[in-house]
């Protein structure tokens, strides 16, 4: 059955449990509703916004009482629609930003315990501050929530290392749908009491409960951290290279990124401070951050000239400065907003097995250029651990617009290039995003049957009601 649609007297009902600087008006909302990629525009009946656990299981247990959806809103920064209603329904949005207190830090214990609203750079300055470090960095750091990045399993470019949020989560606390907490806090290495429910809300996209709270994985602070941006001959030469490093300093490498040529030129072209390292331009680059002792420079810089005696790679600039290194990283962070100001048609988030990255790369440039060998495509991304976006930019001249106008079912046909290729390479056609409302009918298509079910039933069994985030990762 369809959530049921809120009558005045249930909001009432639900401000009253948040209080009057707990919710806002669905037509004073506008930032609940917003797509970061424009697409679409979502809908509510309310957004609230309790400021404790207590106000999030009072309302979730209301919701639960009358069937009306709850859509879990973190930073908005999602991907997939996984934070807002694209259908016109009218669920309630609850969102976590008025929970944003860090509420411990143990250095003994190496854990930092925040609440969901919680930005994510904010934990990371607070490890910081206390020579620490928390491991999960994305180019949204500054406005994601730790909620969300926990709700998605974010991933962003220290996965190589640190791993995903997964990975970096000890304990959660988190509203059951039927309003029930889950008090699993403790920041335990070890805690094997049966299954673990921590990560099975983590990745769940909001389907499953409300994470409210989380236990956090800190690290030790290196001691130097070195950038580094190589030209290599192909994204194989650059596997190479992280084998190479990896081989003589271990688990160093922070970060691996691939960037291509045509993402450094539009790069230099959208910002005026960006300015290529090298004299002369290159098909591919790789972006590296190594961090461990004081000597890591150096070491770095014996194995860099070695692979360039072997002709393993081409050229190689190491920072000198942490300005410099700034500015070789904004080659890289900045793609999400160099590709949206060159018109961006269709871009992708998908994995492979790291031994197929190369095979990946050229089957789908070959099959995006039997669709227009007029057409560009920038590709970049996490080469460490296998995720590579790819994006596909209009002909170089032509509008983002004009070239849908003239081929609309270009974005679906490119869409599925990128599908069908990562299932040819044995991939994932979501590798960090989540399946939210848009890759609903890409999971069906893909997803192990066994796995499709069994999801279902832990579903159903959790949230009987279907009140959690409904329309996201299954179909409603």
């Amino acid at each position: 059955m369809p959530p049921a649609i809120p009558d005045s007297s249930f909001l009432d009902r639900l401000k009253s449990i948040v209080g009057s600087k707990g919710w806002i008006a669905s037509d004073s909302a506008g930032k609940y509703f917003a797509d970061p990629r424009e697409r679409f525009h979502g809908s509510a009946a309310l957004v609230v916004l309790p400021s404790s656990t207590k106000q999030v299981s009072d309302v979730v247990a209301a919701c639960n009482e009358t069937k009306v959806g709850i859509i879990p809103f973190g930073g908005g920064t999602g991907g997939v629609a996984g934070h807002i209603e694209i259908d016109g329904k009218l669920p309630i949005v609850l969102s976590l930003e008025r929970m944003y207190a860090v509420r411990s830090f143990s250095k003994d214990d190496n854990s930092i315990i925040a609440e969901a609203g919680c930005i994510l750079a904010n934990i990371q300055e607070v490890a910081q501050n206390n020579n620490r470090r928390f491991g999960l960095s994305l180019a949204s750091e500054g406005s994601c929530s730790i909620g969300g990045n926990l709700a998605s399993n974010a991933g962003g470019i220290q996965v190589l290392r640190y791993g995903n949020s997964r990975d970096l989560c000890m304990g959660i606390e988190a509203v059951m749908p039927d309003g029930s907490v889950l008090n699993d806090l403790k920041p335990l290495h070890k805690n094997n009491t049966g299954y673990d429910l921590r990560h099975l809300l983590i990745g769940s996209e909001g389907t499953l409960g409300i994470i409210t709270a989380a236990a956090l994985k800190l690290s030790p602070q290196p001691e130097a951290s070195v950038t580094v941006m190589c030209a290599v001959a192909s994204p194989a030469a650059a596997l190479t290279l992280l084998h190479a490093i990896r081989d003589k300093l271990g688990e160093t490498v922070t970060a691996f990124e691939l960037v291509s040529g045509l993402g450094v030129e539009l790069a230099i072209k959208h910002f005026e401070a960006l300015t290529d390292p090298f004299h002369s331009p290159f098909d591919w680059y790789v972006l590296a951050e190594v961090e461990g002792h004081k000597d890591i420079r150096r070491q770095l810089e014996e194995i860099l000239a070695g692979e360039l005696d072997r002709e393993a790679l081409v050229d190689a600039v190491v920072a000198v400065s942490e300005k410099q290194s700034r500015s070789l990283w904004d080659l890289r962070e900045l793609a999400y907003e160099y590709n949206l100001k060159e018109g961006v048609l269709c871009s992708s988030d998908t994995s492979v097995p790291i031994s197929r990255i190369e095979n990946f790369i050229n089957l789908t440039d070959d099959a995006i250029c039997d669709l227009d060998p007029n057409l560009r495509v920038n590709r970049y991304g996490h080469i460490g651990d296998g995720n590579i976006h790819i994006n596909i930019l209009p002909p170089e001249g032509v509008s983002k617009q004009s070239y849908l106008q003239k081929h609309p079912d270009f974005r679906e046909s490119a869409r599925m290039i990128v599908n069908e290729t990562t299932h040819q390479c044995g991939g994932s056609i979501s590798a960090e995003h989540g399946i939210g409302r848009l890759k609903i009918a890409d999971l069906q298509r893909y997803a192990d049957p066994t796995k499709l079910a069994t999801m279902r039933n832990i579903k159903n069994a959790i949230d009987p009601n279907g009140i959690m985030n409904p329309g996201a990762m299954f179909a409603a």
